[in-house]
């Protein structure tokens, strides 16, 4: 029971230790490279790899469109201007934007190149400019007054799924705690000279209840995730 118990607490330690989700989201909006460094408590409440590799797109893409408009307004010529722009953003995946970068130097066809290097999953600023570049290029409209208002456009987005997200931290704690509890009272029941797991383990009575009470743990955290999951999609 001493190893259960050291286990139980090693675990819980574990589960909970690491920055607050509101900590964590200041340190990537202010170091998006370190977007990987996560904790194991913050893995725990659902932020896949796939979602981090979104959110770095994203803010790799408001940091091209900010550069894009800087360049053209700074009265160099669009292809150029993008070219510089993609070279100084911090994108997940550099070499996937080889393509972009050659059209983008050599005149080849940018709008194109966008939609060809669009991640599925957080590729909404390509998309978006080359629409821009199309528009900017037939009817002549100012490409760095569209590529500004992209800019703000995902900026606002960004904040309001900064917003949701910080909404969201009372059902993750939620779910943290349906995880965490269960540990903690086997472990307070260790600590009280008990023997819980032989009681889970060691009769039909206990084994209903360990049945029991991992489908109600499980329901709970099954229902935790599908409304943190819709409220994100919303």
């Amino acid at each position: 029971m001493t190893v259960t118990a050291i286990f139980l607490a090693a675990l819980t330690v574990w589960l909970w230790t690491g920055p607050a989700p509101g900590t964590a989201r200041l340190l990537r909006m202010g170091h998006p490279a370190r977007a990987e460094a996560r904790s194991p408590r913050e893995r725990f409440t659902g932020f896949s790899h796939a979602a981090k590799r979104t959110a770095a797109w994203r803010a790799a893409s408001i940091e091209l469109c900010q550069g894009l408009a800087a360049e053209l307004a700074a009265g160099r010529s669009a292809g150029e201007a993008l070219a510089r722009a993609v070279a100084a953003s911090d994108f997940p995946d550099p070499v996937s934007l080889r393509p972009l970068l050659a059209a983008a130097r050599d005149g080849g066809d940018i709008p194109a190149a966008l939609l060809a290097v669009a991640p599925e999953r957080g590729g909404e600023a390509f998309r978006r400019l080359a629409a821009c570049w199309r528009v900017g290029m037939t009817a002549g409209a100012g490409l760095s007054l569209l590529v500004d208002r992209v800019a703000g456009s995902l900026r606002e987005a960004e904040a309001h799924r900064q917003d949701v997200a910080s909404q969201l931290a009372g059902p993750r704690a939620t779910a943290r705690l349906l995880v965490g509890l269960p540990l903690l009272g086997l472990l307070m029941a260790a600590g009280l000279g008990m023997n819980p797991l032989a009681f889970l383990l060691g009769s039909p009575a206990g084994l209903l209840c360990l049945i029991i009470g991992l489908a109600l743990d499980g329901c709970g955290l099954w229902w935790t995730h599908r409304l943190v999951t819709r409220a994100q999609r919303g």
